[in-house]
């Protein structure tokens, strides 16, 4: 049994790392980490989405998780990345990070996450970090 999270270097994506964290050590099993490039604030390198990775995995070590750390590669899809390595690993969940919306964006998803709710071949739980 697995856990897939979407993970990007934000305070969205910490929240979803966290959780995740949770659901898999609740449940046992895997954890799947789908890191992407698309979602890469620092820089257009692969070199800081590969020391985000490791920074990954050094706390996912500390916390005695197994986990698989993926990268997505340029040009991919983002919510196929996911949903791929979900159907792959037949997870039990897919857990996601949201940001807050205007008004205007409140009515439409982004369509990354709205993908990955219709399509996801398991649950899905999306998360929002904390108000500072």
């Amino acid at each position: 049994m697995s856990v897939v999270v979407g993970y990007v270097a934000t305070p969205e994506g910490d929240a979803a790392l966290r959780a995740a964290i949770d659901e898999v050590t609740r449940r046992g099993g895997r954890l799947v980490v789908v890191l992407s490039e698309r979602g890469h604030r620092f820089g257009s390198g692969g070199e800081d989405l590969d020391a985000q990775a490791e920074e990954v995995r050094r706390r996912l070590e500390e916390e005695d998780v197994r986990h698989e750390v993926r990268l997505t590669t340029r040009g991919r899809d983002v919510a196929e990345d996911i949903i791929g390595a979900a159907q792959e690993a037949g997870s039990a969940l897919i857990v996601m990070g949201l940001r807050r919306r205007s008004p205007v964006g409140k009515l439409i998803l982004g369509s990354n996450a709205q993908r990955i709710l219709l399509d996801a071949p398991c649950p899905v739980l999306a998360v929002k970090p904390s108000p500072e």
